[in-house]
């Protein structure tokens, strides 16, 4: 990765002053409260594309991600999810919260995809099709994230036909030739929550730049991942474009919506960056399969990410690019992994 990124960010709030932290009394849960009574298009489709070859020109360990994402602004969920409201602590359904429903396809490989037989110090071919539901929603100066999802792992989730197809038909890459060896069927559960404090060191420049540092913590329980993550996300943007999440990404990862509210013929941009720890209990895609005998390596426990990323809005439209950078996931691996995440949202 680059620090210089990460340095520029740190520097903008360094130079910023906390005028909001210590004059703005309103809340962040009644700021957007009152900025959604004025938007009238609160629905947003965001793609996501995330590849090693976009990052750090390889084709190994997590490979491709691919995710589409429906987003409901301050959609009122059914009634049976108020149960959320009494069961989590701080946690309540407000005009501020949000549904979103997404659908996905990973992809996970050794270093080695012409290989036909498994390398047994390699991570196991694995790919992961899943759709997830979630409710956002911010209380008082915290947003929370609650997620669960239901997917599939193994031949039944086409990781050796798409593979292939993109290899052959659009991209000049080799045909793979070990997915013989990946984890067998088994479909798979994740429960996921997160808070976090947008908030919370945020700050209003002199050059009219709204800069902030974002804590968060949250834990994933589930047959294909089961940690608790810690971090803290970098902004930087206009302020008058400060009401930009950061975008969707694939789990797991640092957080973000991909919501955004920017005024019709209007340009903005944000700059984000951030960086994550995890303790990792269960990891299918190294760990192997749960009830079936599979090939599997010895994982590591704490992994870390970090990333950089620009995105550029005009009105209803966003597109933005982040560059990832992962510790080893476990023994044997020889490199940490690289890889880009582009997004494309639409607000309409």
């Amino acid at each position: 990765m680059r620090p210089a990124i990460f340095t520029f960010l740190f520097a903008a709030i360094l130079l910023s002053s906390p005028a909001r932290a210590e004059e703005q009394k309103e809340t962040l849960q009644e700021q957007i409260a009152q900025r959604l009574v004025n938007v009238k298009d609160r629905k947003f489709i965001t793609l996501n594309s995330e590849n090693d070859l976009y990052g750090g020109g390889t084709d190994q360990n997590y490979t491709n991600g691919a995710r589409i994402t429906y987003f409901d602004m301050g959609k009122r969920p059914p009634e049976i999810f108020d149960v959320l409201d009494r069961l989590v602590p701080t946690f309540s359904i407000n005009p501020t919260t949000s549904v979103y429903y997404s659908l996905g396809h990973n992809l996970y490989t050794p270093k080695d995809i012409t290989r036909v037989t498994q390398d047994p110090n390699d991570r196991p071919w694995a790919a992961f099709l899943y759709t997830s539901a979630g409710l956002v929603s911010v209380t008082n100066n915290h947003i929370d994230e609650i997620e669960a999802t239901l997917g599939i792992v193994g031949p039944a989730a086409l990781g050796r036909q798409v593979q292939t197809f993109v290899h052959e038909n659009i991209s000049d890459s080799p045909t793979p030739r070990g997915w013989d060896n990946q984890l067998s069927n088994e479909p798979g559960l994740m429960l996921s929550w997160q808070r976090r404090w947008p908030e919370r060191y945020g700050f209003e420049g002199p050059l009219g730049l709204s800069a902030g540092v974002e804590p968060h913590f949250g834990v994933t329980l589930g047959n294909i991942y089961t940690y608790t993550n810690a971090g803290l996300s970098l902004r930087l943007s206009p302020s008058s474009g400060r009401f930009q999440d950061d975008p969707a990404r694939v789990r797991p990862a640092m957080p973000g919506t991909g919501a955004f509210i920017v005024d019709d013929g209007q340009f903005s941009w944000h700059l984000f960056g951030g960086i994550e720890g995890r303790a990792v209990a269960r990891n299918i895609f190294l760990d192997g399969n749960t009830f079936a005998d599979s090939y599997s390596v010895d994982k590591k426990i704490f992994v870390g990410d970090a990333s950089a990323g620009i995105a550029f809005t005009y009105g209803h439209t966003r597109l933005s690019y982040a560059l990832m950078y992962r510790t080893k996931e476990f023994d044997k691996q020889d490199d940490p992994s690289i890889f880009g995440t582009v997004s494309l949202g639409y607000r309409f």
